[in-house]
């Protein structure tokens, strides 16, 4: 691909171009990245810092070469919500159990300093060979299924405001031109928030009480609130269930990578390379968690403003990042978020939730994984058995002693590794993937 300088160069277009279209990209990832902490319980203003401060870091370990933005990932909710549960049986509050949930999505982010540093080594195709479509795809499956129960659950405090939400949602998406069919979330978001307020369906006392100007960080809800008063049990079992999960975030990664590429017609995964673009984001995510923020992945939403706008120079990417940062000092924007109606958040979770189960099938069908192979298919039965069957068994979880330890894994957790062990041990494996990075995952799993 070529591309025309002239306009792939933002500094041809002027001041004013360029800050608007550093707001076009923050408006794209906004709704997806502000959603985790809806659903979670996280705070929204960390989750805006971190994703602006992790997405800057990205840029200064690339060289500035790849236009990423790094927004809140999907793929750990399930995680979050298994370790919340946890923590109430232990006799917790959810949001104690959001702190050690964070320890496990630190963990992960360092996972990924691990394959960029084998990645280095040894190069991107002999690692990925472990990590096959036979198996990220059914764990991307079950992790939409499993999320998909608590979409139902907000959407029925109001059904009504649930419809408008997923009508604009599918309306924009389907129908929708230019910019309108790259942010249908936001919109959906926006226009079932707006017809609860104005039937008054929404709660703004918080709103007005809150102040203009604060720090978006909570000592509390940080790692370090730990230090000295720690469930060694619980803590075990956070990181054993969310770790997995970066196995198929990963993936995710290689794929929007791959896809940026595609786009701006440069070749990311060899310079500045897959190790570096690994770093950046694994960095980000684990500091993020520490400080109370969702894990971070690369965003399909900003790749698609790319293609809209073909201006690839990550100078607006990186302006999407201060305005992220900024937002994250008002309370007030935060409060607005936070008040939005469970039914407002059931509406656009039902179609996101429901979208990573079919991405997931997308990803073992354009990679024509061979199901008439008996490895595939009890490999594929295995991961959906397990993470399925265990979260929804009367238990919740596989529990066990280490000691005086109890570890608590969840069922993707079990399924993601099964998966991963028996794919390396059965016969008949198929390494042609790894010789080309997967480059039809683009629409991944933080994305909608």
């Amino acid at each position: 691909m070529k591309n025309d300088e002239a306009i792939y160069d933002a500094k041809t277009l002027g001041t004013g171009k360029v800050l608007v279209l550093g707001l076009q990209h923050m408006f794209a990832m906004f709704g997806a990245t502000v959603l985790v902490p809806i659903l979670t319980g996280l705070s929204v203003s960390a989750t805006l810092l971190f994703a602006g401060l992790a997405t800057l870091f990205m840029h200064f370990v690339t060289g500035r070469k790849v236009p990423v933005f790094l927004g809140s990932s999907f793929a750990f909710l399930g995680g979050y919500f298994a370790v919340k549960s946890m923590a109430v049986e232990a006799g917790l509050t959810e949001s104690q159990g959001l702190v050690y949930a964070s320890v496990g999505i630190a963990c992960a982010g360092l996972l990924y300093l691990i394959l960029a540093l084998i990645c280095k080594a040894i190069g991107a195709h002999k690692v990925m060979k472990f990590f096959p479509p036979v198996v990220t795809g059914p764990i991307i499956i079950a992790i939409g299924l499993n999320l998909a129960p608590s979409a139902i659950n907000n959407c029925s405090q109001n059904w009504w405001i649930a419809l408008v939400a997923i009508v604009v949602v599918i309306v924009a998406n389907v129908w929708g031109k230019g910019m309108i069919k790259i942010i249908p979330i936001l919109l959906g978001v926006l226009a079932s928030y707006l017809v609860a307020a104005l039937t008054g369906n929404v709660d703004f006392t918080a709103v007005k009480e809150a102040a203009w100007v604060g720090l978006p960080v909570a000592a509390e809800n940080t790692v370090f609130s730990l230090v000295g008063n720690v469930n060694s049990g619980l803590l075990v079992s956070a990181i054993i269930t969310i770790v997995p999960i970066a196995f198929a975030t990963m993936m995710e990664h290689v794929g929007d990578i791959s896809a940026i590429s595609g786009t701006v017609g440069k070749d990311f995964i060899n310079d500045p390379g897959l190790h570096r673009t690994l770093i950046g984001d694994g960095v980000g995510t684990t500091i993020a968690a520490l400080f109370g923020a969702p894990a971070n992945t690369t965003y399909g939403e900003n790749t698609g403003v790319l293609a809209l706008t073909k201006v690839y120079d990550p100078l607006v990417i990186e302006l999407a990042a201060v305005y992220a940062v900024i937002l994250s000092f008002c309370p007030k924007f935060a409060a607005i978020i936070t008040a939005m109606p469970a039914a407002t958040i059931g509406g656009v979770s039902i179609i996101l939730y429901g979208m990573i189960s079919a991405i997931g099938v997308r990803n073992v069908v354009e990679n024509s994984v061979d199901f008439q192979k008996s490895r595939n298919v009890i490999i594929a039965a295995l991961i959906l058995g397990l993470a399925i069957g265990i979260s929804y068994s009367d238990a919740g979880a596989i529990a066990f002693n280490v000691g005086s330890v109890t570890i608590s894994l969840s069922g993707l957790a079990v399924a993601s590794i099964v998966g991963i062990v028996l794919n390396a041990l059965l016969p008949g494996r198929d390494d042609s993937h790894a010789e080309k990075p997967n480059d039809k995952l683009s629409a991944s799993l933080g994305k909608y």
